[in-house]
């Protein structure tokens, strides 16, 4: 799992690329979803390409670690779930 750091009061963009060989020849992304856990990180913006997920995540707790899980549901009919985590830190 991917380790990003933000600040508090920062709204950044996070993004898993799910193509790489991870997708089959001409499948795609048709359904995303995000969640944050602790709950208390807002999540907004969330949006995908045919193989690229993202969010904009902001707030959060200085010194709590956020785990952002991304659900996909492919033009195949798989799903599949990935997660990064975010350190709040004030910069």
């Amino acid at each position: 799992m991917q380790l990003y750091v933000k600040d508090p009061g920062a709204s950044l963009d996070y993004s898993i690329d799910w193509g790489g060989g991870y997708l089959g020849a001409g499948e795609t992304i048709t359904t995303s979803s995000w969640v944050a856990f602790p709950a208390d990180m807002t999540i907004s913006g969330a949006g995908n390409t045919t193989t690229l997920a993202t969010i904009t995540a902001s707030g959060g707790v200085t010194g709590r670690i956020y785990q952002l899980t991304n659900r996909i549901i492919t033009s195949g009919g798989r799903t599949d779930e990935r997660s990064i985590a975010v350190r709040v830190e004030q910069r």
